[in-house]
């Protein structure tokens, strides 16, 4: 088994990803979708967590080389230490937005100026979220050379983004992965998979 259907289909097991075609879930943004993905369950569950952190290991070798590890608050925190530690290199972390108090960080930890950074998110969706955290740690003088995350739902649109803010990314398990999981563990129909591609190809006009 592929480390992204082996990731995807502990994603099932655990409900950090539920899929429900028939009453679909509605996303912060207002968008009816035919999944939910909350991979901080992961953490809580430390065969799964071991998994996703040795998963992290390996992919991290196909990037660019990198001094730093930074997580994405909130959910890329926890994922982005356990990856430090297991390389035994600094780890940082990016906040949504700056602190209102004390000394106003915006990043935590010690950024040194030139490193080379590696961003890890728990989901990738859009890429919005991932690539504010990059322009902030460019911004503060890092130098990114790319980004991970555990799952990706494959838009489009992410890649475009990414592909423009010239950063490499990739992800551990994916839409596709999470499908063909689905069905062989008949978490989910064959007849179904037409709906939750029809979503994927085009999620605002779904439904």
């Amino acid at each position: 088994m592929s480390i992204a259907a082996n990731i995807a289909t502990h994603l099932l097991q655990i409900n950090a990803i539920k899929l429900n075609p028939q009453n679909p879930f509605t996303w912060a943004s207002g968008i009816q979708s035919p999944i939910y993905c909350d991979n901080r369950i992961t953490l809580s569950y430390p065969a799964v967590r071991k998994t996703i952190v040795n998963a992290f290991v390996e992919k991290s070798k196909e990037m660019p080389a990198f001094d730093v590890v930074a997580g994405v608050a909130t959910a890329g925190i926890p994922h982005g230490a356990l990856l430090a530690a297991a390389l035994d290199v600094p780890f940082i972390y990016v906040r949504s937005k700056a602190k209102a108090h004390g000394r106003q960080n915006l990043i935590e930890g010690e950024l040194k100026e030139g490193q080379r950074i590696l961003v890890i998110e728990d989901l990738i969706s859009t890429g919005g979220s991932s690539l504010k955290a990059v322009e902030a740690l460019r911004t503060a003088g890092g130098n990114v050379v790319g980004a991970l995350a555990i799952f990706s739902y494959g838009f489009s649109e992410a890649s475009d983004l990414f592909a423009k803010a010239n950063c490499p990314f990739a992800t551990l398990s994916n839409y596709d992965a999470l499908l063909e999981a689905a069905i062989a563990s008949n978490y989910i129909k064959a007849e179904e998979v037409a709906t939750l591609k029809a979503w994927r190809a085009n999620p605002k006009a779904w439904k």
